[in-house]
Parts: structure tokens; sequence; C-alpha cells
């Protein structure tokens, strides 16, 4: 088995800050309706910093370690930091294999690079970043612009 699938394994059987925590900003439920996986996220900002993200995920095992690995690299982070992650993975995600990623820029989401070459995977691996930008939008923030809001 390569590091990759160990990585997913890993961040699947034991997901890193699962559960929902208080006080938060925002939450939102999403839903895969495609195969029907699940997460509630919440997030708790301090000014520019997500000082929180805490989710309840159920599902298969790339959308548990993707809400794992996302909890795992924004938490602490700040929104430039937040958009430029979330940008980076979702090209990954959505390049059909033509972007292998950045471990730099996306740490251990990387091993969720050869999810893009089955789309009907991508919605499993993408489930709580979009999620996480639904509940940031709650907040006036959108992930996908430049500038603070």
């Amino acid at each position: 088995m390569d590091l990759y699938q160990e990585l997913i394994i890993e961040h699947a059987k034991r997901p890193h800050r699962a559960g929902l925590r208080a006080p938060f900003d925002a939450e939102v439920h999403h839903v895969n309706p495609t195969c029907g996986d699940e997460v509630t996220l919440r997030v708790a900002r301090d000014g520019d910093v997500l000082s929180d993200i805490s989710y309840d995920s159920l599902g298969c095992s790339i959308s548990v370690a993707s809400g794992s690995m996302l909890a795992d690299l924004l938490t602490g982070e700040n929104l430039d930091t937040a958009r430029t992650t979330f940008a980076a993975v979702r090209s990954m995600l959505t390049s059909k294999g033509a972007d292998p990623g950045d471990e730099e820029v996306i740490g251990d989401a990387i091993a969720l690079a050869g999810v893009a070459k089955y789309p009907a995977r991508v919605k499993c691996a993408l489930l709580s970043w979009m999620a996480l930008a639904d509940a940031l939008a709650k907040t006036g923030v959108n992930l996908s612009e430049e500038s603070h809001v």
C-alpha cells in the first residue's frame, strides 16, 4: 500500500479534530446526493484567523479523510492561507489528474490527488471543503476572493 493510501486510511479511521464544538460562528450541513455522504461543519473565527473548525462526518473513507485533513490544515490559520489552500485543493481535485497538487500548500491532502481521476469520487473529497466555503460565507468571507471582507 502506498503512502497516500495509508494517509487516507489513517485519517478515515482516526479523524483529526472530529466532533462538533462550541462556540462557533457558523454551521452548515452538506450531503452528497450521489452517494449519501454527509458532513456538518462548524467554523469559529477570531478576526482573520480560523480559530476552530469542527465537524461530524458520515460517509466513505475519502469523505471522512478529506474533512480530517481540512481541519488539520486550516485550524489556526488565517483567511489568506485558507483561500490559497482551498483553491489548491479544489484545483487538484477537479483537474482530472492534470494538477498533481503542491504538498507544500496542501499538506496531507496531497493524498487525495488520485481521486481526481475518478469523477464520482471528487464530490466525496470536496464535500467538507465546500461546506467550509459555505460556513465562511455565512460569516461574510468568500474563499474565492483575493481580499478580506
